[in-house]
């Protein structure tokens, strides 16, 4: 790596308590030679807030691609750059991919500075085991696809966590209980560290009602976390390899792993990839 690089930090900034920013990012804010927001407009307040007067970019989802080229070049050229977001951990639901990508592919050095996430928060507090969690993020916002998606995940072991926008948190949780069941248990986090901060477990049903009967509590960011299927069966790969090598026999690829998927309840692309890689063999066996 070139001496004259630049670094690119990528920055966590509070998601509500201007008091969670942490030392080493207010340090590192005021250090850096550019900071790139994904609005300029409200990271302006935090920036305030710290006596920051270090130039802003925008970078968001609109010119993220445009953006990463020349915000790398400067880096390139020395410059030191704060990757930030409108709250939390950048990347995360949020853009920078991109340069954050094209950083690593011109081997620019690329540092995080942690700090406040409302995944980790949410997680956190929510009383649901975290060992082993999906984060999904947003879902489609069509009710549809949506729908299809919670249903994918209905089987899934693992704690699931979701973000959810204000008007529409009805209708999600709505179809979270149609996916998951009334009695699967869930935490709903809204707005988390700021001043209306509300923390509820509870099952899904009744989250339903408390959310239905509360016009309150239905404003501000969501993050919701779902226990996940305790009755989803365990992947024993042998046992599935014994059955798709049977199947594969007598069935076509797609019929042996329809049929597998029925007697296992394994997930189908698991048992796909698991018998495109079986196929030769057990053509070899006939």
């Amino acid at each position: 790596m070139s001496n004259q690089y630049g670094v690119l930090y990528v920055v966590a900034t509070p998601i509500g308590n201007l008091e969670d920013m942490t030392e080493r990012g207010r340090r590192i804010l005021s250090e850096v030679d550019l900071i790139a927001a994904e609005d300029t407009r409200h990271s302006k307040k935090l920036l305030m807030h710290l006596g920051n007067n270090i130039p802003m970019r925008a970078y968001h989802d609109h010119n993220e691609c445009s953006a990463a080229e020349g915000l790398v070049e400067l880096i390139q050229n020395g410059k030191n750059i704060a990757l930030i977001s409108d709250a939390g951990t950048p990347l995360i639901s949020d853009p920078g991919y991109q340069i954050v990508k094209l950083a690593h592919d011109q081997n620019i050095k690329v540092i995080p500075v942690p700090g406040a996430s409302a995944v980790i928060s949410a997680l956190s507090v929510a009383g649901i085991a975290t060992e082993k969690f999906i984060f999904e993020g947003f879902l489609p916002e069509k009710q549809i696809a949506r729908r299809k998606r919670l249903q994918d995940l209905s089987t899934e072991s693992r704690t699931l966590v979701f973000y959810e926008a204000p008007h529409r948190i009805i209708a999600f949780m709505a179809d979270c209980e149609k996916a998951f069941g009334s009695s699967r248990m869930a935490c709903v986090g809204r707005e988390l560290s700021k001043y209306f901060e509300t923390v509820k477990l509870d099952t899904l049903s009744n989250l339903n009602l408390w959310l239905q009967n509360d016009d309150s509590q239905r404003k501000g960011e969501f993050v919701v976390v779902v226990q996940g299927n305790d009755e989803a069966p365990a992947i024993d790969e042998s046992e599935a390899v014994r059955i798709l090598k049977i199947l594969l026999k007598t069935s076509s690829l797609k019929q042996a792993v329809a049929l597998a998927v029925e007697i296992t309840g394994v997930k189908r692309n698991e048992l796909y990839q698991l018998a495109l890689d079986m196929q030769g063999q057990v053509k070899s066996e006939k």
